[in-house]
This record gives C-alpha cells, sequence and structure tokens, in this order.
C-alpha cells in the first residue's frame, strides 16, 4: 500500500502492518471526537512515526499513486476531521 504523508513524501507500508495502523487511527480518531487537543497531537504523531518507521521510502521522483494520504504533524484536529472518511484514515 502506497502512502503520502503531506509535505513529506511517500512510503510502501506492508498490509501485515494495517492493523497496529488501525489500532492508532482509532485511537486518534477518538481524540478528534473528545475534542482533546493534546490527545489528538499525541495520537497523530504516533501514527505518523508509526507509518515512518514501518514504510519504506519511495524515491522523490516516484510517481506511484497515494492510496492513502495522511495529513502533516501540523494539521489542526478540523483539518483531520475533514480528512476523516467513514472508516478513519486508514480504512481497514
Amino acid at each position: 500500500m502506497i502512502v503520502r504523508i503531506m509535505g513529506e513524501g511517500q512510503v510502501e507500508i506492508s498490509t501485515d502492518d494495517i492493523s497496529i495502523l488501525n489500532e492508532l487511527d482509532s485511537e486518534l480518531e477518538a481524540a478528534i471526537d473528545a475534542s482533546d487537543e493534546q490527545a489528538f497531537r499525541v495520537k497523530l504523531h504516533a501514527l505518523l512515526d508509526k507509518v515512518r518507521h514501518v514504510g519504506k521510502a519511495l524515491p522523490d521522483d516516484s510517481l506511484e499513486p497515494s492510496e492513502l494520504i495522511l495529513p502533516p504533524a501540523d494539521a489542526s484536529i478540523e483539518e483531520v476531521r475533514e480528512m476523516l472518511g467513514d472508516q478513519g484514515l486508514i480504512p481497514g
């Protein structure tokens, strides 16, 4: 799965890592639903850090279509709320 982190580039993630990313995504959604800015910030950074850790960076000149687009680390709750789909940022 190809994932783009806005402002950073693309990474390729194994399907084996999707379940842990879904858990982090659910925690992020809960923080957004609660309008808890501090928890939101922690959960967003945890999700992005995990994507960076498990993902294999693609070259900058790669033109692969992104299956997922994640917000940048400095995104606001409102920006991320607008990006959420029915299944969160990472569909399971």
